[in-house]
């Protein structure tokens, strides 16, 4: 692609993002086209719909997209949006209907997303409903887990997860069922500065003790081409912390798992905004949707497989206690640095040899978005200018 005119003074990929694309309306919109619209989010677990009409929705973008479970058993994804006026034919994030049916006018449809009742049929002359079914989205269902995407483009979650398939495999995603519920919590940053930080291996002795306490310094971290993986394994000296504690003396065997992972916490980092925490009692993910240029929301759900043993009920109620620790601690970073962006004083900084995940992210950013690799933004206006 032919250099832009305004693209100078441009950064060395030695160093990190400019702090300008953590705040700029500007770039937050081209960033959503280029970005977001064509990734995979991930919605819901096939487990979570598991009869005919179950349905879960996504909201982002100002697009809303449900997933449904047909009559025939499969499993679909649509735009929510009637075609007659535009109306959601849903609302809220979960529900089960036998059809779909606008709450305005009262257009119907199937499970399957046709068209199947019109009221005042004799209104439209002509009609042709078998144009006017839900508009489809892109469905993926990756061992279990259902993605979709706005737009197509880039390789499968599959693909994408493909070098990690035999460490995943013994996890036995696709039994995975829902345990609690699905929290979203609003986070007053940019996207990107919850994705950098949960690549970032460097902090975790700095920043959060009870891992620390839990891993020694065995936490370690890599780059694939569209994933990230963090590991640490857990400790056999008890940690000083209670929680943490009775978490290690608790956890019980976990036989599906090889030895290697049964006391072993695993993460991955899917490009660009979802991310899957593997613990031997448990599988969470999180997805880091963005709101606007300063503004996140995280949204995460625990699963496991059954499993009724008092210890392993003990050992998930102590993951969700440390966790939670982990994740206030991570809030106060990523505001402290959402905050230091905003500085006349920031220029990007060095980033180290073994901050490959955030290297990897950085690079990927500038090669979609090459203005990323600016100093400063561009005059405004810059998104709408044709290279050349």
């Amino acid at each position: 692609m032919p250099a832009t005119p305004h693209l100078r003074e441009a950064i060395e990929p030695e160093l990190s993002l400019p702090g300008w694309i953590y705040r700029d309306p500007e770039f937050f919109e081209v960033e959503m086209a280029r970005v977001i619209r064509p990734a995979w989010q991930i919605v819901c677990h096939a487990n979570d719909i598991t009869a005919p009409g179950d349905w879960r929705t996504l909201d982002y973008l100002g697009e809303s997209v449900i997933v449904l479970r047909g009559q025939d058993k499969e499993i679909r994804a649509f735009h929510n949006v009637c075609r007659h006026r535009a109306s959601r034919i849903v609302a809220g994030a979960a529900g089960c209907a036998a059809r779909l049916t606008c709450p305005y006018h009262a257009w119907t449809y199937g499970l399957d997303g046709r068209l199947i009742g019109i009221p005042h049929r004799e209104d439209y002359p002509g009609l042709d409903s078998e144009r006017l079914g839900l508009v489809p989205v892109e469905l993926e269902n990756w061992r279990g887990f259902l993605f979709v995407r706005l737009e197509s483009g880039g390789p499968s979650v599959a693909a994408m997860m493909a070098p990690y398939d035999v460490e995943i495999a013994p996890y036995r995603f696709e039994a995975l069922e829902a345990l609690g519920r699905l929290t979203l919590r609003p986070r007053d940053v940019n996207w990107k500065n919850v994705a950098d930080n949960y690549s970032d291996g460097l902090h975790i002795n700095v920043a959060h003790p009870g891992l620390t306490r839990l891993f020694g310094r065995s936490y370690g971290i890599e780059a694939a081409d569209f994933v990230d993986r963090m590991v640490g394994d857990l400790l056999d000296k008890p940690s000083a912390n209670v929680s943490e504690r009775a978490y290690q003396a608790c956890l019980p065997e976990v036989e599906h798992l090889p030895d290697s992972h049964r006391r072993r916490w695993l993460y991955f980092k899917l490009w660009p905004n979802v991310a899957f925490d593997l613990y031997p009692d448990q599988v969470d993910f999180m997805q880091f949707l963005p709101v606007s240029a300063t503004e996140t929301l995280v949204r995460e759900i625990s699963y496991a497989l059954p499993d009724d043993r008092r210890e392993m009920r003990a050992a998930r109620y102590l993951n969700w206690r440390i966790n939670r620790r982990v994740n206030d601690e991570d809030t106060v970073l990523i505001r402290g640095v959402q905050a230091g962006m905003g500085s006349s004083s920031y220029s990007p900084g060095p980033l180290g040899e073994s901050e490959v995940c955030l290297r990897s992210f950085a690079k990927r950013l500038r090669r979609l978005i090459p203005e990323a690799r600016l100093h400063r933004p561009p005059p405004a206006g810059w998104s709408k200018v044709r290279p050349g």
